[in-house]
């Protein structure tokens, strides 16, 4: 298979039905949002604000770890479809801005993080005094918190940028310079990368949850933030596929971004049942009161959870010619990316809706509805604006990528 045989200044147009959808979610999203504030349910619409915040942001910093292990891997088979994650990438400082600004909203309004961040609770002797707060107050204050926040989030928005625009730059002027500049930077960004989405987890989501905590959570939201990005790469490779677009990539591309999602699917599952059996065999009220929340207000978000992120992946993509099939490998990813929704909304909303702070059908919760879906559907669409735009704006394929032939000519 040769080169001439693609048109390899092929754009994506980011136009019609696309952009009119994404619009239309956007609105829908403002209109929940507004509606959940309205309404008087500010803690109900910051906990879904930061839940899709985080889903998003965490989707882009993925999509630059894509590139990253890519180039530092000297892979060949992805050359061609690199574009996709790097428009994930370039849209990461929208997502940072978005994300920081949930946080310190919800931190000023005391909507988020008050099981720490209240000044009362370091009182020593005051009605709110509380002394496992105040021993980790050293780590977990305002200043110290959202210092971490907006270095660990720039760092990773230079990145994943820089290495859009190598990928630009290359195209230019052809050679090896910027290809060599990128495989150097993204090792740096790898070990900066692995050090410290543990402790971003730690903050942003297990800080809810501050008298708890797990030292497998960091990989467990690893995990999931992976997972939801080689989902989301694949599906929009697939739908541009459908579309016309990026005729080059081949049965054996999707094999491969399978495989990724089977593997790391079942990585998810073996990190979460770790963390789960860890506190079961503990069996101490300190520990296992995370799950017992979960087992007794959200029971049924529990077990959809590992319906949809291990058996759906485990049955569906255990057959080689499912992965090779656009169908199965789609239907899969839009199952995969609503489970990492069902996944965050299982980490975050029973750690800010303590018990009896909401009572439904006798039991105290955050509700399902408007807010909910309204938001998913607003960020949704927010993400799909952004990326696309940004991939509208240079050919689909990296042409002067060194690896590109073997790319082009990919087959298992």
């Amino acid at each position: 298979m040769a080169t001439h045989h693609y048109n390899l200044s092929e754009q994506f147009e980011f136009t019609g039905k696309a952009k009119i959808l994404s619009i239309v979610g956007i609105a829908l999203g403002a209109i929940a949002i507004v509606y959940g504030f309205m309404s008087g349910a500010h803690e109900r619409t910051f906990a879904n604000l930061l839940l899709m915040a985080y889903y998003f942001a965490c989707v882009c910093m993925s999509g630059a770890f894509f590139l990253a292990v890519q180039y530092v891997a000297q892979a060949g088979w992805s050359a061609s479809i690199l574009r996709v994650p790097q428009a994930m990438a370039k849209t990461l400082p929208i997502a940072v801005v978005i994300l920081l600004a949930v946080i310190g909203a919800g931190l000023f309004t005391h909507n988020l993080y008050h099981h720490w961040a209240d000044p009362e609770l370091l009182v020593e002797g005051g009605p709110k005094y509380d002394k496992l707060i105040a021993g980790k107050s050293a780590f977990l204050n305002i200043p110290f918190f959202m210092s971490r926040q907006v270095i660990f989030l720039a760092i990773y928005s230079f990145f994943a940028v820089k290495l859009s625009q190598w990928s630009a730059q290359e195209d230019l002027v052809g050679g090896l310079n910027y290809y060599r500049k990128s495989f150097k930077n993204a090792c740096i960004f790898l070990v900066i990368y692995g050090f410290t989405t543990p402790i971003f987890a730690f903050d942003t989501i297990m800080s809810l949850e501050a008298h708890w905590f797990s030292t497998m959570f960091g990989w467990y939201n690893f995990a999931a933030m992976w997972v939801s990005s080689l989902a989301t790469i694949a599906l929009i490779i697939i739908l541009l596929r459908k579309a016309g677009y990026m005729s080059w990539v081949n049965n054996s591309h999707l094999h491969n971004l399978g495989q990724f999602i089977f593997g790391f699917s079942i990585f998810w599952t073996y990190v979460w049942f770790a963390q789960f059996l860890l506190i079961y065999y503990a069996n101490m009220s300190e520990e296992t009161v995370y799950f017992y929340k979960r087992f007794n207000n959200y029971e049924a978000w529990f077990y959809i959870n590992l319906i949809l992120n291990f058996l759906t992946p485990l049955l569906l993509l255990m057959d080689r010619d499912n992965k090779r099939s656009e169908n199965i490998l789609m239907v899969v990813c839009i199952l995969v990316l609503c489970g990492h929704w069902v996944d965050y909304y299982q980490m975050i909303m029973p750690g800010i809706f303590e018990f009896g702070t909401k009572v439904i059908d006798g039991k105290p919760g955050s509700g399902f509805g408007i807010i909910e879906i309204g938001t998913a559907l607003g960020f949704v669409g927010l993400f799909t604006f952004t990326v696309l735009s940004s991939l509208s704006k240079k050919p689909l394929i990296a042409k002067n990528h060194p690896f590109l032939q073997e790319s082009l000519n990919h087959h298992l």
